[in-house]
């Protein structure tokens, strides 16, 4: 499970925060797609995740791992448990876009029907 409680993250040369009080509670076994426009705090969200960076404010846990007091030597563990996909990620050049789309949905274990009735949901989405 992956739980943000009132996370803020401002940067020293924004004066806008690049996350604002962010709440949200995403299940085990859940499927998410973090989208918005340049500039909404999705990148900074998932390196708050990935503890690339430390929240201005908030509590962030995923699984076991208490993120905000979480030592650098247990960091790998964390980015075990987590699977991302930045918007500069690789395609595999030998499969189309809905099998791209379809690869993060098998690797986690979703039936192929799941898998045929979200992907074309996704595409409509980019």
């Amino acid at each position: 499970m992956i739980t943000l409680d009132h996370v803020s993250k401002q940067y020293k040369s924004s004066a806008r925060p690049a996350l604002d009080n962010v709440s949200v509670k995403i299940d085990k076994g859940e499927f998410v797609f973090l989208i918005g426009p340049s500039g909404s705090g999705k990148s900074t969200f998932m390196r708050l995740l990935l503890a690339e960076e430390q929240p201005s404010s908030g509590d962030i846990r995923v699984s076991k791992f208490h993120v905000n007091k979480l030592s650098g030597r247990h960091v790998p563990g964390l980015r075990q448990v987590l699977g991302c996909v930045f918007q500069d990620f690789r395609l595999l050049q030998q499969k189309s876009v809905f099998e791209n789309v379809a690869f993060a949905l098998e690797v986690i274990g979703k039936r192929g029907d799941v898998i045929n009735r979200v992907v074309p949901d996704v595409l409509e989405m980019v």
